[in-house]
């Protein structure tokens, strides 16, 4: 076998009941949701197993609930000693992958993704930005359509996530006229996304800027594994980057294609997505149909991923 990777779910993946089978199973996973209640002073368990939709849908419970699931889930593979070579997270899940690397405890991950939410929902006010799925077109002219109608105002990439697949993000009317000029291009299909902001666009850099204080009060460690940024795409093996790429990912396009076929280059052949849904592995599979493609959300896909991998 070659290399491993872990890679983690971002803002979207979320569903009630997430992680919940795994957590009655093993108690270390229970564990995981029992510190996220004590760092974020609420009940996080009750929210993400018996809530409702609505309510994991306000994006600093999502983005709590999502990295506590995904911690959660990690659990049963890191006690049967499975271990990756390399760790990333869509998002979101770069905060995962940090914390299954070692370079930032879950508690303060979790703390922190929770004021990160708070602080993106905030930087924009509401209807003002939103996001859109360009399906079809090649990278290079989803960026010419968000140049060509910026005239309308700030319209980016905001995810790279598969061949033929990019999100942008910005002003309404700016992406309106973007989805618009994608169809006029060939685009197979460009539809406007049912987000809360437009997220990993410059609108967002206040959010950023906020959020820089508050990693300033978190102590990093090593980082055990290294993980691939969202930024850069590159791999991460020193913790001194590590801030700053969080603080610049909130506003910069999530360069998730490139990132997934830096690690298939560096010899991974093997990915694990850990934690709700499997969008990641859709992504994957459309960027190289050769690799492998596992899950762990649930009872039935850990007992086949432990299947595989011991």
């Amino acid at each position: 076998m070659g290399k491993i990777a872990f890679v983690f779910p971002g803002q979207g993946a979320q569903y009630v009941g997430m992680g919940r089978e795994i957590a009655e199973e093993y108690g270390k996973a229970e564990e995981i949701f029992e510190q996220a209640s004590e760092a974020l002073g609420l009940d996080v368990k009750k929210m993400v197993f018996e809530g409702d939709e609505e309510c994991l849908k306000i994006t600093e419970n999502t983005q709590p609930a999502i990295l506590t699931a995904s911690v959660a889930c990690l659990q049963p593979l890191m006690d049967k000693g499975i271990k990756a070579d390399v760790v990333a997270g869509l998002s979101l899940g770069e905060y995962t992958a940090h914390v299954a690397a070692g370079t930032m405890s879950f508690q303060d991950a979790v703390a922190l993704v929770k004021k990160r939410g708070k602080y993106m929902q905030e930087a924009v006010p509401f209807g003002v930005g939103t996001m859109a799925a360009i399906l079809g077109l090649d990278a290079e002219d989803v960026i010419e359509c968000c140049k060509s109608a910026s005239s309308e105002g700030v319209v980016e990439p905001a995810n790279f996530n598969c061949p033929g697949q990019v999100v942008v993000a910005g002003e309404v009317r700016a992406v309106e006229k973007a989805v618009e000029i994608s169809r006029e291009k060939g685009a197979k299909k460009a539809m406007m996304l049912a987000v809360s902001a437009p997220f990993h666009c410059s609108l967002l850099r206040p959010a950023g800027q906020k959020l820089a204080s508050e990693l300033e009060l978190v102590r990093l460690n090593a980082v055990g594994i290294p993980v691939v940024s969202n930024v850069t795409a590159e791999y991460i093996r020193n913790q001194s980057l590590v801030k700053d790429l969080l603080i610049r990912q909130v506003s910069s396009p999530v360069l998730w294609e490139g990132s997934v076929r830096n690690m298939i280059a560096n010899g991974v052949d093997t990915f694990v997505e850990i934690g709700p849904g499997k969008t990641l592995g859709g992504f994957i599979k459309k960027i190289d149909r050769e690799v492998k493609v596992l899950n762990v959300e649930d009872m039935e896909s850990l007992e086949k991923t432990m299947d595989h991998l011991l």
